[in-house]
């Protein structure tokens, strides 16, 4: 699978647990990028993050595609980071999203908002 199309797959994962303010971001065009794509939400708990992930990792699955290679953040939720290689996903409470600010760092990228 393509990472565009692995893109999809996990928005739709987010979709399903009704994440906020869901953007794509393609830095294939990038320099020295550390993946092929951020796909970036929000959420408003804790519990919901989690079940945000969970719901991504189920995705994953139906779609026989492997599991993250790197899961972080789920304990603290606040920010939960899963790394699929040439796809990265960050999903926050809204406050870190804004402290944080990774729209900004990658603003070269093309992004793509999904309603």
């Amino acid at each position: 699978m393509t990472a565009e199309a692995l893109s999809k797959v996990i928005v739709k994962g987010m979709e399903e647990k009704k994440a906020s303010d869901i953007l794509v971001m393609d830095l294939r065009k990038i320099k020295n990028s550390v993946a092929d794509f951020f796909v970036i939400c929000s959420g408003n708990s804790n519990t919901q993050l989690e079940a945000i992930s969970e719901s991504i990792e189920e995705e994953i699955k139906k779609a026989n595609e492997k599991p993250a290679k790197r899961l972080e953040g789920k304990a603290n939720g606040e920010w939960v980071l899963m790394d699929y290689f040439d796809v990265v996903v960050h999903i926050f409470l809204k406050e870190k999203r804004n402290y944080y600010g990774l729209e900004e760092l990658w603003g070269d990228a093309k992004t793509t908002r999904v309603n």
